[in-house]
């Protein structure tokens, strides 16, 4: 019995594809480094199924169709090389290695070039949706060797997540694209988190709402605009009770933790000039949630407003409701400006209406608001920012109100609401003709003869100006790191 696609890696991820494989019809060859695994799997949840047990790496690639498909699912960085360079010289031209973990983009890029010269191909793709995603339907992002995705595309798109519109699964580019795209999923996916807790903080702090309360309203909310995966498992947590029956929210220490796909589209931000700047800040509140020590004992002696809320309560949850969806458009108007950025720089082809249906289903950021941005790419490829699409132009419109009193509310109140504040800049410095960035250009000019532009002469002629009577007439060159 020859097997349809191996998979190296048996951690909670691989079982679970494997087993989504194998219930849609493939034959799975599997291996692990700790070999006692592979018998605990196939004499356990893979017992009596079409799952080949292999204790080496050559005994999976014997029991491979050609092309050989090999997946990995095991940590990013050093083991995914380790495993590459095992399994090339077992491999023949045309057989393909694949990548299933969270690997930065860069990485993927050198892999496929380093894959491909050895006669094979090479996919990286983003897998999202956790443990339950990867057993029911995850959404996949394959990116790397273009010739390869004609023979993994039946495997993938029949374990994808399935909506209207299609399976939530296609190809997204040479190279890096595919996990590039996961890896800008993975940071909106920080910012809706980061947006909810806000949401959260105020509801618990300035409204004294107790979890039962928001339980009722995530509930509502979920039925909604804001209905999506987060929402719902956010509504979930609020009603779970500790064995002492109540609430287990209320035990878990406020320190979180990451494993780098935030930061890394925070960086790839930086290095392509897009103001990122929700993520950013959610990137940033994690790290300033992990200094719990410091942040308790300044709390002792850094003094801030006493919390009161006057007004109602429900017509607040409303506008609360509205600030959230509004910040929620900035998170994605950003990240879809990243991804364009590093588009054309890379000459990738992406289909951004297509990255939408693939976040449909399966993912962790999967929502119902998805479908308006693959309305907005559908009806506009060349859309430059998502808040030019009329509906989206339209909804931040209606929401501004409501968006503006609940930023101002936590402000005045010392409830930190960094990603929702940010989102309110980012629209309100993207809607504006004038920023005060000619002080800027002149303070640079006045201490690094950096020059500026002028509104009245034609833009790319530079500008020097001798501040102070004292400098000279050398400019510095102009560029842009």
């Amino acid at each position: 019995m020859n097997a349809d696609i191996g998979l190296i890696g048996l951690a909670v991820m691989g079982e679970n594809l494997v087993l989504n494989m194998e219930r849609n019809g493939f034959t799975v060859a599997v291996y692990n480094r700790t070999v006692s695994k592979v018998d605990e799997f196939t004499g356990g949840r893979g017992a009596g199924k079409k799952i080949i047990g292999c204790k080496t790496i050559e005994e999976l690639v014997k029991n491979l169709k050609r092309p050989r498909k090999v997946m990995l699912m095991v940590k990013a960085g050093a083991p995914v090389d380790e495993f590459i360079e095992q399994l090339i010289p077992q491999l023949e031209a045309g057989d393909i290695i694949i990548d299933g973990g969270n690997s930065h983009y860069p990485d993927t890029d050198r892999r496929t070039k380093h894959v491909e010269s050895r006669g094979l191909l090479y996919i990286g793709t983003g897998v999202s949706g956790g443990e339950e995603g990867a057993l029911n339907g995850p959404s996949i992002m394959p990116g790397g060797s273009r010739a390869a995705w004609t023979h993994v595309k039946p495997i993938f798109q029949a374990i994808a997540a399935r909506v209207e519109d299609g399976p939530c699964c296609d190809w997204v580019g040479e190279n890096g694209a595919g996990h590039f795209v996961k890896m800008v999923h993975n940071g909106i996916e920080y910012g809706d988190m980061q947006l909810i807790c806000e949401a959260y903080h105020i509801m618990k702090s300035l409204l004294k709402m107790k979890p039962k309360e928001m339980h009722e309203v995530f509930a509502q909310w979920n039925e909604g605009k804001l209905g999506s995966y987060l929402i719902e498992i956010t509504r979930d947590i609020m009603a779970v009770k500790d064995d002492d029956k109540k609430p287990l929210i209320d035990k878990i220490l406020d320190t979180a933790g990451q494993k780098g796909t935030g930061k890394w589209t925070a960086i790839a931000a930086l290095d392509h000039g897009i103001p990122l700047t929700l993520i950013g800040e959610a990137v940033f509140s994690r790290c300033l949630s992990a200094i719990k020590d410091e942040r308790v004992a300044a709390s002792k002696t850094l003094k801030g407003p006493k919390t009161k809320f006057s007004g109602k309560t429900v017509k607040f949850i409303n506008m609360l409701e509205e600030a959230l969806y509004a910040s929620k458009i900035m998170s994605y108007a950003q990240g879809y400006s990243l991804m364009a950025a590093a588009a054309a720089e890379n000459k990738w082809n992406l289909n951004y209406g297509g990255i939408a249906l693939m976040w449909r289903g399966g993912c962790i950021i999967r929502s119902v608001f998805l479908g308006k941005i693959k309305e907005a790419f559908d009806n506009n490829p060349g859309l430059k920012n998502l808040l030019l699409d009329p509906f989206f132009k339209k909804t931040v419109d209606k929401a501004q109100e409501s968006w503006r009193r609940v930023v101002s509310s936590a402000v005045e109140n010392g409830i930190p609401v960094p990603a929702t504040g940010s989102a309110l800049a980012y629209y309100d410095g993207y809607r504006s003709a004038f920023l005060p960035a000619n002080l800027l250009q002149a303070q640079r000019d006045y201490f690094g003869a950096h020059m500026y532009e002028r509104i009245d002469k034609p833009r790319g002629k530079f500008f020097h100006t001798n501040w102070t009577g004292r400098g000279g007439d050398t400019a510095s060159s102009t560029y842009n790191v």
